[in-house]
């Protein structure tokens, strides 16, 4: 997740997100670099609009089904008192 974030870092700073400028921000958070990692991300992300993916994934992790409820519950327990 670190390769991510610090290339949303990048994207929202303006900063192009480049093999060096990823290298940068990891190692200035103490994180062990792996090259595969930055460049098989930084290859991904030519191809892809940031801006537009972002704007398309918020809403699907917004949506929040509420909790059923258990009213047979309530019905067994006037049974009872009967």
């Amino acid at each position: 997740m670190e390769y991510v974030y610090a290339s949303l870092l990048l994207h929202y700073a303006g900063k192009p997100i480049t093999e060096e400028n990823l290298k940068k921000i990891l190692e200035s958070a103490g994180i062990k670099i792996d090259e595969v990692r930055v460049k098989a991300l930084v290859a991904a992300l030519q191809e892809i609009n940031i801006d537009e993916a972002i704007k398309t994934a918020v809403p699907a992790a917004v949506t929040v089904g509420a909790p059923a409820a258990a009213p047979a519950a309530k019905e067994e327990e006037k049974k009872e008192e009967e």
